[in-house]
Formats: structure tokens, C-alpha cells, sequence
């Protein structure tokens, strides 16, 4: 650790490959739009929001280690309390300048930051380099499961550079002394509100939350694109409404409901209850896509596109996703694999979907398992299962 007048340390392979993996599924088949400028963030209270609390389970034993981490390196052994826990993504555009994590009134009361790289310099992104303004080491070029964690007052000024290609993905995390500010049991009550049965279906926030605009100016729509609508884009995946025959249901809303995907002039038969249902799904299968079995795979689940059909998908690109430079400036990479894009077909997402109902009914059993414990001791943390 870095002593003395800059209190700070710095992890390699902090978390796993395996790890980076899982949280980028979750935040590219979840976020909403971020705090700043061309940032996009996914919290653990919008996960419970949006009928995904499962979610949570795979940040929780990082969160543990994290905090285990911070309380030895800085001396503090149980003394904090986790305040804040998100995934943050800077595309194209997005910076910071030089500040503390303590700079604002609403802000006093962190103590301590950490900031978990998900994804690489040069490999993933261009730029986003995290600069402190004095001691060592100056600079950090972001590394797939390297740690920073630095205190959060006026000891550790830092900055990002902006991010000029990509999207570049990390995990934050800030601490606190005062338990007033316990991260925690807020999350622990909006899980006890929460209905936890059967097949969690994600269920989309406001539309307004996944318009991007590059210049913040939401009341334009011809100046952005719906971020779940750009991510299937991006992937190859147009989307086809179901309730286009419904002409009272305004068109912000078509994604509300049920829908299919398409892709190269076929339609998956296979109905999703909306977008975010849709983009976890296909999120998933591009994150397992080596994994998923090829076999029992029924030839009726893809169909050709009909004429009418075609005009539905058209019209809804032309409302959700009105330029589509925006999105390839925004979220694209230039070094990006294209035999990617090629590679993932409707075919795949029929098989995925069974891997990802699966996936999602294992986490809400670990959930269900772990909530009694954590309404008994109002913490957050791994819980042996027998």
C-alpha cells in the first residue's frame, strides 16, 4: 500500500475472468442511463426495481471481500459499512475531472472508495485512463479484475481521462463509518416488498430511463436511442412488437409488452414478456454462448419475416433507434469482433433461453435461502447453504 499522505492500494485479478463476465451480463441486460454524461449505471436497488432481485447474488461475496479488504488495509476492521454499490459504464465522451469521492455536502459521509475494473484498456476501450493527481502510482490503465481502493477525502484526487472508443465497465463500491448510511438494510427493505416466487420476468423502469441523449436533451427524440433497444441492435437483433395491431398503445410503450426478436429475415416464434426480458435473455447468450448445448433444437421455433411484419420492426427502429451512428459511436468499438455478431442466431437464443430461465431460478433459490438470515443480522452476505 501506498502510505502516508496518499492512503491507497492496488489488486491484480482481484476478481476472476468468470466474475468480470457475470457483472457485464448483468449491466449490459440492465443498466439505465448514469449520473454524468455518456455513463451508464446499474444499481442494486434498480435491480429489486426492475423484478430482478436475483441479481443481486452474484455481487454479494465480492462485496464481503471488497469490504474485508478495505477494513484490513486501512485499519478499520469492523468499522463500515458498505454505502453505495453499482456498475458504471463510460462510453464514448464520458470524463471526469479532478475531484474527491467526498467533494459534495451530500457525499461527507464516505470514507473509503474501491473501483473494480471489469473490462481493459486498448483491448475493450480507448482512453478512460484514472489519473491521481499526486503521489504513486499516478496513473492507472484499467486491467480485467484489477482493484483500486483509495480514501475518499481530499488525500486522494483523482480524475478520468475521457474515453474516446468502447465502453469501458467497472464495478464501484464506497464505504462508510456512519451506519445511518448502510447500503444495506435499504436494499433489505425493498426485498421485503418484494413478491419472490416462481420465474423472476424482469419488468422495465420508465421509458425515460433508457433514453440516451448525447446532449442530455431528452425532449429531442430524433437526438438519442433506447439504450435496451441499441444493445439487441448491436448484437444483430432487430425487435418485432406484438401490440403493433393495438394502434391505442402509444409507441413508447411497444416495448413494454410482448415481443419477438429477428434477425437476417426470420423471426424467433418464441414470445418475451418485454425489451428487458428480450435483451437479458440475448445478454445471456452472448455471455454463454460456448456453453449452450446445440442439440434438441425444434426447426419451428424460427420463421421467415412476413411483409407486415418487416414494416413493424422498421417503424419501431425508426422510433427507438432513429440514428444508428449514434450507437456505434457510442457503445461500439472500433477493434471490435464482428465474427461476433455473426456468429449469435435466433437458433442460439431459443437454446439460451432455457439456460437463462435455469441460471435465473438457481440465483432466486440462493436468494430465498439467504433473505431469512439477512433480515436477522440486517446484513447483506454469503450464506452456507447445508
Amino acid at each position: 500500500m501506498s502510505e502516508g499522505e496518499h492512503p491507497r492500494l492496488i489488486l491484480h485479478n482481484f476478481l476472476s475472468p468468470a466474475e468480470c463476465k457475470e457483472l457485464e451480463f448483468i449491466h449490459k441486460s440492465c443498466s439505465t442511463i448514469g449520473y454524468r454524461p455518456h455513463v451508464f449505471s446499474t444499481t442494486l436497488s434498480h435491480l429489486i426495481a426492475t423484478n430482478s432481485p436475483h441479481l443481486i447474488i452474484p455481487f454479494v461475496s465480492i462485496r464481503e471481500r471488497l469490504k474485508e479488504k478495505i477494513e484490513e488495509t486501512f485499519g478499520c476492521e469492523f468499522e463500515l459499512f458498505i454505502e453505495f454499490t453499482g456498475l458504471i459504464s463510460w462510453c464514448r465522451g464520458a470524463s471526469i475531472g479532478w475531484h474527491s469521492d467526498d467533494n459534495r455536502p451530500y457525499l461527507k459521509q464516505r470514507d473509503f472508495a474501491a473501483v473494480c475494473y471489469l473490462n481493459s484498456y486498448e483491448k475493450d476501450f480507448k482512453g478512460g485512463l484514472f489519473r491521481f493527481q499526486s503521489g504513486e502510482p499516478a496513473t492507472v490503465a484499467p486491467s480485467a479484475g484489477d482493484v483500486i481502493m483509495y480514501t475518499a477525502d481530499d488525500r486522494n484526487i483523482h480524475s478520468v481521462d475521457e474515453v474516446t472508443d468502447g465502453e469501458r465497465l467497472t464495478l464501484a463500491l464506497w464505504f462508510s463509518r456512519d451506519s445511518s448510511h448502510d447500503e444495506d438494510s435499504k436494499l433489505l427493505t425493498r426485498l421485503s416488498q418484494c413478491t419472490l416466487h416462481g420465474l423472476c420476468l424482469p419488468l422495465p423502469a420508465s421509458t425515460n430511463m433508457y433514453w440516451f441523449c448525447p446532449h442530455r436533451d431528452v425532449s429531442n427524440q430524433d437526438m438519442g436511442f433506447d439504450i435496451c433497444f441499441a444493445r439487441l441492435q448491436l448484437l444483430g437483433f432487430g425487435v418485432h412488437s406484438l401490440q403493433g395491431e393495438d394502434h391505442s398503445t402509444d409507441a413508447s410503450e411497444q416495448l413494454m409488452g410482448p415481443l419477438q426478436i429477428a434477425k437476417g429475415g426470420e423471426l424467433l416464434t418464441r414470445k418475451f414478456a418485454n425489451v428487458l426480458h428480450a435483451l437479458q435473455v440475448v445478454q445471456f447468450y452472448n455471455w454463454k454462448a460456448s456453453e449452450l448445448k446445440t442439440s434438441n433444437v425444434e426447426n419451428d421455433t424460427v420463421e421467415a419475416i412476413s411483409q407486415p411484419q418487416l414494416e413493424t420492426i422498421n417503424s419501431l427502429k425508426s422510433v427507438f433507434l432513429p440514428d444508428e451512428n449514434l450507437v456505434t459511436t457510442t457503445f461500439g468499438y472500433s477493434c471490435s469482433n464482428e465474427d461476433l455478431k455473426e456468429s449469435l442466431d435466433l437458433t442460439g437464443v431459443s437454446l439460451a433461453v432455457t439456460s437463462w430461465e435455469e441460471y435465473t431460478s438457481k440465483l432466486l433459490k440462493v436468494l430465498l435461502l439467504s433473505l431469512p438470515q439477512w433480515k436477522t443480522y440486517q446484513t447483506i452476505h454469503k450464506v452456507e447453504s447445508d
